[in-house]
């Protein structure tokens, strides 16, 4: 029996480290997950082990690569691209992959502003809200002023997509989804470094840019030639396999704890207004830009549910069985109108419902969907009016909850609204991304169930 060509996907996120490889449909015939320990850096602050890391992936590549079932035709990362990998001259790492959560020194972002604008200028012309260390260019920006002696050392900065292609490529490049997502380091409208990269001579460390569909290839055991992918930004790998997919313009509402909306299709500067608003900009593996807004619904509704489970002492689980009722949905519309108050949602919040004025607890969780799709449909138009959208697709969490689907689509009732179900999508769109350097066959015409709403 002939082994199965295959393609190999690292898929790196905080939480779960994921090998997967897949067939030529993009099927899964093999999938292996590790949670990897942190460790601390020199602060104490939590941050990924870059050498656990390497060794899940050099032992796991080497086991599918010695696998007789499967002939590897190529290979290609997705991570979480927030943070940098600093390497020497040799290729090794000089500090730890600082975490993007860490707290950034309020001195040194009031030195940055003063020598290079307001925050509000640098955050219109970088499509970036001013965000801390999760610009990853404020990162490099505190290595040179902080850690002088180790920035000295520095022959290139990676984002951790691109440093992991490098552990197999060896060769360092950077990548527009890495450079191009909140990191403050790219000027939209002139679509190159910001001045203040330059300013500051950091555009010297940031290797030649490589496009997210490219290859290298690597010889591996001395005679088997692989395509080896330039690694992506995971945000950006989850919207790939849509692009080809749908030919008619499109958003996709992402949802987990970050309630997102991606726009391929508004390619207009963000304004003052939808960067005050928790906008910004992506761009995707072809190099244009993807307008995106957050929500942060997942902890808003995860908390919100708690409250009313134990207001009337039921389980939180009932609430994800319960289909959508017209008339129910309708009482509730019509008693107790949604809040509609402010997206910003945090942790910090307090439930202001008085849950006593609801008849039992499922008319109270339908207030609480409709208050939440209520500031979702707030934070969706940020990026959708005036665009050509036609289509609204849902995919994570909230897409299984029909009765957040139903209420979606009442409140876009000029879109078509849909529950789309694709597993793995970020890996699979890092496949998709090169599938024209392993891949004769034609893109798959199935890759994503919909299923519609009115």
């Amino acid at each position: 029996m002939s082994a199965q060509p295959v393609i190999a996907i690292f898929d790196i996120g905080k939480t779960n480290k994921k090998l997967l490889l897949f067939n030529e449909r993009y099927e899964v015939v093999f999938e292996h997950a590790e949670r990897l320990e942190e460790i601390t850096d020199e602060d104490g602050y939590p941050c990924e082990d870059l050498k656990k890391l390497r060794h899940f992936i050099s032992d796991n590549l080497t086991k599918v690569l010695n696998a007789d079932a499967y002939n590897v035709k190529a290979i290609n990362f997705t991570a979480y691209g927030a943070s940098f990998v600093y390497i020497d001259q040799n290729g090794n790492t000089l500090t730890p992959l600082y975490n993007y959560l860490k707290p950034y020194p309020y001195k040194l972002r009031d030195r940055f502003y003063e020598s290079h604008g307001t925050p509000e200028t640098i955050a219109i012309e970088t499509a970036s809200p001013a965000l801390g260390n999760l610009n990853s260019g404020m990162q490099l920006y505190s290595l040179k002023y902080q850690q002088p002696q180790v920035f000295n050392k520095v022959k290139a900065a990676l984002h951790l997509p691109q440093y992991l292609s490098f552990l197999l490529s060896g060769e360092a490049i950077s990548e527009l989804t890495s450079v191009g997502c909140h990191t403050t380091l790219w000027d939209f409208t002139a679509n190159d470094y910001h001045r203040w990269v330059y300013e500051e001579e950091l555009n010297n460390l940031l290797p030649p840019l490589k496009p997210g569909d490219d290859v290298t290839v690597v010889k591996f055991n001395g005679q088997h030639n692989i395509m080896v992918g330039n690694g992506l930004h995971d945000s950006s790998s989850a919207l790939i396999p849509y692009l080809v997919s749908f030919a008619e313009p499109f958003i996709l509402l992402s949802t987990g704890t970050w309630s997102i909306t991606l726009n391929p299709f508004d390619q207009t500067p963000l304004t003052v207004e939808q960067l005050e608003n928790d906008c910004l900009n992506y761009i995707q593996y072809k190099g244009t830009p993807v307008k995106a807004s957050r929500y942060f619904a997942g902890p808003e509704y995860e908390q919100r549910l708690a409250q009313i489970a134990a207001h009337f002492n039921q389980s939180v689980k009932k609430y994800e069985r319960l289909d959508f009722d017209h008339a129910i949905a309708a009482k509730v519309q019509k008693e107790h109108p949604p809040l509609q108050g402010s997206f910003k949602w945090s942790s910090k919040t307090k439930e202001i419902a008085n849950l006593d004025q609801f008849t039992n607890d499922v008319e109270a969780y339908y207030w609480l969907i409709m208050d939440i799709v209520a500031k979702q449909k707030s934070s969706t138009e940020l990026v959708l009016n005036g665009t050509p959208v036609k289509c609204l697709f849902v995919d994570g969490g909230f897409s299984k909850n029909k009765i957040f689907m139903h209420l979606l689509a009442a409140a876009f009732p000029h879109l078509q609204v849909c529950a789309a179900t694709m597993p793995q999508a970020t890996a699979i769109g890092a496949g998709l991304a090169i599938h024209h350097a392993w891949n004769n066959n034609p893109y798959p015409a199935d890759l994503i169930n919909l299923e519609p709403y009115s």
